[in-house]
């Protein structure tokens, strides 16, 4: 019966060291699951904080996008009506310049009217493009007439047949002007 026991026992320690290699096994498939998902929740964890950063990043760009924008439309505030009074205040210039005898008071009203829509435009920020006798700008003119005279350097501005203005730092209208070329010295 001895023999039985030891072969009982031996059995019990065979089956005890397959219980725990088995143990052991399982515990190691725990492990790497486990760390398997601790390495894809990290992952997922970092991609949310790019995800925040990137989205605090656009808001922070639309904002000042958006402030940009209300500040150039309160800087611009009312540009569509001085471009409709433009054109009245080029009558009042033709008009002025128009001379007959008897309507000095007339003129002078009409002097006065001139110089009051002046001052008006010009504390919102209007201004005159200054371009006679200056060389051409193609940015703020357009030349609507060239005529050749060599009194003067080419490309400088000889009349300004409508004035440009500008809008703060922006251009409203341009100034048509007559520029001048250089005469051909072959005829």
């Amino acid at each position: 019966m001895d023999e039985n026991v030891k072969i009982a026992e031996e059995v019990k320690e065979d089956t005890v060291m397959e219980t725990s290699v088995k143990d052991e096994k399982k515990k190691d498939k725990k492990k790497k699951f486990i760390d398997k998902e601790k390495e894809e929740l990290k992952n997922a964890n970092l991609e949310l904080k790019e995800k925040v950063l990137r989205i605090t990043a656009d808001m922070q760009n639309m904002r000042r996008r958006y402030d940009l924008d209300l500040a150039q439309a309160y800087k611009y505030d009312g540009f569509d009506l001085v471009e409709k009074i433009l054109p009245i205040l080029d009558n009042f210039e033709r008009a002025l310049k128009i001379k007959s005898e008897g309507n000095e008071k007339f003129l002078e009203g009409f002097k006065m009217i001139y110089e009051n829509l002046i001052a008006i435009l010009s504390s919102k920020g209007i201004t005159e493009i200054d371009c006679l006798n200056k060389e051409f700008d193609p940015t703020v003119m357009n030349a609507v007439v060239t005529e050749a005279n060599n009194d003067v350097m080419e490309n400088t501005v000889l009349e300004v047949l409508q004035k440009g203005y500008m809008y703060n730092d922006r251009l409203m209208r341009p100034a048509m002007v007559k520029v001048s070329c250089r005469e051909n010295e072959s005829e």
